[in-house]
């Protein structure tokens, strides 16, 4: 079940929200706990809104997965349930474009390791390498990408 430190995460975003869910006339965005446990449930990197320039996922992980770059995204992680090993920084080895603005590879060599757990927010501008070295058991986090504009 979604915990209430969410809660604030979500009136932080209401008000962007033009996406599923209950709107109110003033054009915010409810999204209660059990759509946002449908999307984490779905596996995968669920949207679970999108409006402008900002995206809300809900991605659920059983393991690692590649490094990344995102050219023009800034990435913000509120972790809800698990942990996670998590590399900020360094190179990417391997590095391949995925897409435009958009890098993948095997791992990261270098960059500073945070152990991610429930609760804890973490901010990656766009243009930085990270990496979801590892997970402990299920990893469940939303994330906030917000495009920069040039």
């Amino acid at each position: 079940m979604i915990t209430t430190k969410i809660a604030g995460t979500f009136v932080l975003i209401a008000g962007l929200a033009t996406a599923a869910g209950a709107q109110s006339p003033a054009g915010a965005t409810y999204y209660p706990a059990d759509v946002v446990d449908a999307a984490f449930a779905k596996g995968g990197p669920t949207m679970l809104l999108q409006t402008g320039n900002v995206r809300v996922l809900t991605p659920t992980r059983t393991q690692g997965g590649e490094a990344e770059l995102h050219a023009t995204d800034g990435d913000i992680f509120y972790v809800v349930e698990g942990a996670a090993t998590f590399l900020v920084g360094g190179m990417i080895a391997g590095a391949h474009e995925t897409a435009p603005g958009e890098t993948r590879g095997t791992s990261l060599d270098g960059g500073t390791p945070y152990e991610l757990k429930a609760g804890d927010v973490m901010t990656i501008p766009a243009g930085v390498p990270h990496w979801f070295k590892a997970t402990q058991g299920r990893f469940r986090y939303l994330v906030i990408k917000v495009g920069v504009t040039k």
